[in-house]
């Protein structure tokens, strides 16, 4: 009889007891791997009925298998290939996903350490919000959302004004994140009369034209920049590695001097866009005062504040929204990620003094789509919604993150390569030192790399990829945190030595 295999006292594995089949954990679509599994001999005994979502990692065939390699070669001749990154070591399909496991498609259980971009805050397939899925889509999976919009639209946004900071709101659904940064961007625009945008250095908003605008990466705008419009300029956003107090005088200074240029040039801005902690740049956490001091020189300026919480928001760092734990508010929101339990949507949202600045509808709406308030995604947004109250994940997210960011930091104690570890909530970087002369992929993506073949999950951050970013579920059990912990610290000092 197969049974599961245990680490202190967690599941790492399990196959279910057959009757001549293969069972399911050693199956792919089309490789049978029994042949190369084997019982771990230490730190392990034999339990009955584990379930994927509360395993440690079990390692059948070194990742990419041969079945994810023939799945690579399968993209190659059918997606543009400048989408996926192929490479010796890069990457796994996934086959299977729930809670903080996700298996691929060589019959490989990895830790996910990343919610898949954050999507999964409340774990891969919450099983409510699975079941509120199958309802919806066996009673509306597809609506008309702003000429006979479904129920579940109204649903949502009613749920999702109650939770705004504003006193009265109104909001525009989406389906991605860069889109609710484009209808932040039209907002704005509407409400001042001005074009103008102030972003910081550091900033991704997303890829879609408007949005690559306030997006820093040259890397991303290069081939586009004759489309980009001239009326973005970027700032500087705080080093975190750097004097704190000093790092927020300084960028503070260019951004008054960044809008005394705009007003001189008789183009004033017209709105100031911010994530409160910078994710894809490498978890850069600003210092405490910031967020509040950029919030006033942008209100002295009659520009409209927007902060990107697409990645931050919903319980992330430890509080429903970054931004509350600075007591600062924003003018516009833009959400994301998270809000549909593993669905596209997305939200801009804001006080009903701004959000008026669009005019009301006379039959064409000035900005829309044909997924718009989609009943599938907003169905699922409401159970999830309903899950991160019932859970209490962001209570869940700081304390659980607190006690990681501890043990991780004692972990890594005297790690030469180590530059700095930082993190709120369940929102965690760790950058390595990139060396005089960086070449190649940076310590962040070598890391991730070497850490997937030991089944966990990380992505890379940075502009050099120095960052190893780590974003689990926050549903993710403590076991598998610590489990995490352990491989996480030999992977970075293995990477050093």
């Amino acid at each position: 009889v197969l049974g599961s295999w245990v680490w202190n006292g967690v599941i790492i594995g399990s196959c279910e007891a057959g009757t001549g089949a293969d069972p399911p954990c050693l199956r792919s679509d089309s490789i049978q791997m029994s042949a190369m599994f084997s019982r771990p001999q230490e730190r392990s005994q034999t339990v009955c009925d584990a379930p994927l979502g509360d395993l440690l990692p079990r390692i059948l065939v070194g990742p990419p298998g041969p079945a994810s390699a023939h799945m690579a070669e399968r993209l190659a001749l059918a997606e543009s290939r400048n989408v996926t990154y192929r490479g010796d070591d890069f990457p796994v399909f996934w086959s299977e996903a729930r809670g903080a496991n996700v298996r691929d498609v060589d019959g490989n259980i990895y830790l996910d350490l990343t919610s898949a971009f954050g999507v999964a805050a409340a774990g891969h397939a919450h099983p409510k919000i699975v079941e509120v899925i199958r309802l919806q889509a066996g009673r509306l999976v597809h609506g008309m959302g702003d000429v006979h919009p479904p129920e579940v639209k109204v649903a949502l946004l009613e749920r999702l004004c109650a939770l705004s900071p504003w006193n009265e709101s109104r909001g525009i659904l989406a389906s991605a994140g860069s889109e609710a940064v484009e209808i932040a961007l039209k907002t704005a625009q509407l409400a001042t009369g001005r074009v103008g945008v102030i972003a910081f250095e550091g900033a991704y908003h997303g890829l879609t034209l408007g949005a690559l605008s306030t997006t820093a990466r040259e890397d991303f705008r290069a081939p586009f920049l004759e489309r980009l419009p001239d009326s973005v300029s970027f700032v500087p956003f705080p080093d975190p590695t750097k004097n704190q107090e000093e790092e927020g005088a300084r960028c503070l200074s260019a951004l008054d001097h960044a809008i005394r240029v705009a007003e001189e040039a008789g183009r004033p801005p017209g709105a100031v866009i911010v994530e409160p902690i910078q994710g894809r740049a490498g978890v850069r956490i600003p210092p405490t005062g910031f967020l509040s001091s950029v919030a006033a020189r942008a209100r002295r300026a009659g520009a409209i504040l927007i902060f990107d919480e697409v990645f931050t928001g919903f319980g992330r760092t430890g509080s429903l929204f970054a931004f509350q734990e600075e007591g600062v508010i924003p003018d516009l929101l833009c959400l994301g990620k998270a809000l549909g339990g593993g669905l596209p949507l997305s939200c801009c949202l804001g006080s009903v003094e701004v959000m008026d600045a669009w005019p009301r509808s006379e039959g064409e709406a000035l900005h829309t789509s044909t997924f718009l308030g989609h009943p599938l995604s907003c169905a699922a947004a409401l159970a999830f919604l309903e899950v991160l109250e019932e859970e209490d994940l962001p209570a869940r997210a700081a304390e659980e993150g607190n006690r990681f960011y501890s043990l991780l930091s004692e972990a890594l104690a005297g790690c030469a390569h180590l530059i700095q570890l930082r993190g709120r909530g369940m929102f965690v970087g760790l950058e390595l030192d990139t060396g005089p002369s960086p070449k190649g992929p940076g310590p962040g993506a070598k890391t991730a790399a070497a850490l997937l073949a030991k089944g966990l999950m990380v992505l890379p951050a940075g502009t050099l990829g120095e960052v190893v970013e780590i974003t689990p579920p926050l549903t993710i059990s403590r076991g598998q945190l610590d489990w995490a912990i352990e491989v996480l610290a030999s992977g970075v000092r293995e990477l050093g030595s």
